[in-house]
This record gives structure tokens, sequence and C-alpha cells, in this order.
């Protein structure tokens, strides 16, 4: 017998992603059941082609980026991955190579980071390619890290390196030279989600999130659900070396760099006494941390300094997606 269509599409390219739980993609849902003695995290992210991604991007880059922001999000949570649902809107007539490649970047990120397709839907759109995950993880009771906690005196820490998804944009985009497309480029499509970090830092960070809309409209979030103010020091903000040398030549850079998303790494409060420890569990895991600033009593203001403490005004906050 035939199949429709729609299920031929799903047996030939989602089909091999799916897990036990996934029942071969063939009944109504899935079945699940979370580690013993662990609590369910949840979370959930959409990506639009010509806001989220470019159009002419490759296929399987963009399935991986899915994924991965999705991933960042268990890692500001201090989770572990467990599995993820996946719906697609899918132009009529693209073409079943773009499927297979988005598929085959989904299966090696799969296998990376330790999880599996649960099921999802699968509808077509006169618009462009849209996509949406929703991504399951774990965390031991009552561990998990959140965006309240931070609090008057604690220090701000970043993982990673920031500005680089929004230079990597730009570069995509024509905006800067071919020498620095490699690695930003890569930055701006392939996130690089600190699930390892984001458990490490368990008993460690007092508040955390990921950055993915800019990180001075980030840190007014952690500011807001604090109930706190914070300083930020521009030059304590770490940059890649191809970030670096863009902005050595074009320093009105700076507030692009600290207001644009795509980064993807972690933005976490802490106590002055905890940063030996922090250094170490970051050590272990393999990221760079950086202490760029702390939080301050007062309104949820965030205030950025430069190097001799003048403040420094970025203009617009950070992405907004409306």
């Amino acid at each position: 017998m035939t199949l429709p269509p729609e299920f031929s599409l799903i047996a030939r390219h989602f089909r091999p992603l799916a897990g036990p739980g996934a029942l071969e993609l063939e009944d109504d849902a899935a079945l699940l059941a979370p580690p013993p003695g662990r609590e369910l995290v949840l979370a959930a992210d959409a990506m639009v082609a010509g806001v989220h991604f470019l159009p002419d991007d490759p296929p399987e880059t963009i399935g991986r980026k899915l994924l991965r922001t999705n991933l960042s999000d268990l890692a500001a949570m201090g989770a572990a991955p467990l599995g993820y649902l996946m719906t697609t809107g899918l132009p009529r007539g693209l073409p079943d190579g773009w499927l297979g490649a988005f598929a085959a970047g989904l299966a090696a990120d799969q296998r990376e980071f330790g999880l599996s397709l649960l099921g999802g839907d699968t509808v077509s759109t006169p618009g462009p390619i849209h996509l949406s995950l929703t991504i399951l993880g774990h965390v031991a009771p009552g561990a998990a890290l959140r965006r309240a906690g931070a609090r008057p005196g604690d220090e701000i820490w970043v993982s990673g390196s920031i500005g680089d998804g929004t230079l990597g944009l730009g570069v995509l985009q024509g905006e800067f030279p071919a020498d620095a497309a490699g690695f930003l480029a890569e930055r701006y499509r392939l996130p690089r989600p600190r699930l390892g970090l984001g458990q490490a830092l368990a008993g460690l960070a007092r508040a955390a999130m990921d950055v993915s809309d800019g990180l001075a409209q980030d840190l007014g979030h952690l500011c807001r659900a604090g109930g706190c103010g914070a300083v930020l020091r521009a030059a304590d903000v770490p940059l890649s070396p191809a970030a670096r040398a863009l902005l050595r030549g074009a320093p009105a850079l700076l507030p692009r760099i600290l207001t644009g998303g795509d980064d993807y790494e972690l933005l976490f409060a802490a106590a002055p006494g905890d940063a030996e420890a922090i250094r170490a569990q970051a050590a272990a895991c393999g990221v760079a941390v950086s202490r760029i600033g702390h939080f301050a009593p007062g309104e949820a203001v965030v205030t950025v300094v430069d190097g001799a403490g003048a403040r420094l005004d970025l203009g617009q906050g950070g992405w907004s997606h409306f």
C-alpha cells in the first residue's frame, strides 16, 4: 500500500530520528517516563525563514540551530536533555534533498547531545519555512536554575564570547570582510548550548538564563526577576578574536555587540565568594567564563559603563520579537 505524501516524507526523513518513546511516529502521541527521581523541564522555540535564519542557509545547519537554541534553554535551567517534539511548516515543492540535509543535521546533533525525536507534526504553508521545537529535559527536584534570585552585591558572569552571533549575521549579509566569515558565520548558524556548564552551576548560580535577545536586554530580565539593578562593565565583556578585530576597526560596533542576539551563552549571578568554584567548574566543562559586572540596589535598570566608569548609551536594548 502506497503511503500518502506526508507519511512518506515522515518515514523517509524523520522516522530515523525517532527514539523508543516515539513509537515509530505511528501513533498520535509519544510515551515517555522521566528518569526516576527527576523533574521534567520543558521549553519551546520557533524559527521562521528570513527572521531567525537566512533562506539560503545550509539546511543541515538550520535543523541544528533549531535544536541547539532549545538545548540552550535547558542549559539555562541546569537541565539534561531527554527528547523533543518538532513541527515543520514547509512550502509545497521543497526539494527532498533539502529535507534530507535538514534531517541529517538533526541526526548529527542528536548523537552529540544524547536525545531523540519523540513526535510532532508536518504541514504545508504558502509562506516561508516555519519550524517549531518543544524540548524536554530533566533536573533534580528543586535544583533548576531560575531567572529570579540575583541580589545586590552578586557578580554578573557570562560564558564564552559575546557578539559573535550578530556579527556573524552581518558577515553573511555582506557587511563585513570575508576574512571574518568562517568563525563568525558558524557562531550565527550553530550556537553552542552550554549544557555541561548549566548543570555544573547547580548550587553556585543564584539566577541564570541564556543570552538570546542581546546581553544588555537579557541582563535586564535578570534584574526585573530579582528586583535589583545592574552595572555592566563593557570592557570586561568577553570577545572572540574575530569580534575584537572587527571592533578594533569599527568602534561604533560596540552597542551592536552588547545588544545583538543569537549568542546563546549563559548569563548568571553568583556570590563574590564563589568565583574560584565557578572557574573550576567551568574549566572542568571546557568553557571560559568571565565576570562582567555586579548587581546593585535600586530599580531594575542596567547601567553600562566603559573602562573609566563613564556611562555608555547603547540606544536600543536588544532584539524584540514584535
